[in-house]
């Protein structure tokens, strides 16, 4: 059986931690930041973790993580 590829879009934006999660950074600090709270754009700082509804998809992305 061939190897397995790696979607690479997902790999540029999905990291696998130790407890099997994937962290993954949050949305809304691209443009448009003047009037955005500075609470919204420090939560936005912070990384965050895959969604356990979308985690199946991210694992078939991502076979070797």
């Amino acid at each position: 059986m061939p190897k397995m590829k790696t979607r690479r879009a997902a790999a540029k934006r999905f990291k696998a931690v130790g407890n099997g999660k994937f962290k993954r950074k949050r949305a809304n600090l691209r443009h448009i930041l003047e009037k955005k709270p500075n609470s919204a754009k420090k939560r936005a700082l912070k990384t965050d973790y895959v969604d356990k509804a979308d985690l199946g998809r991210v694992k078939t992305m991502l076979p070797y993580a």
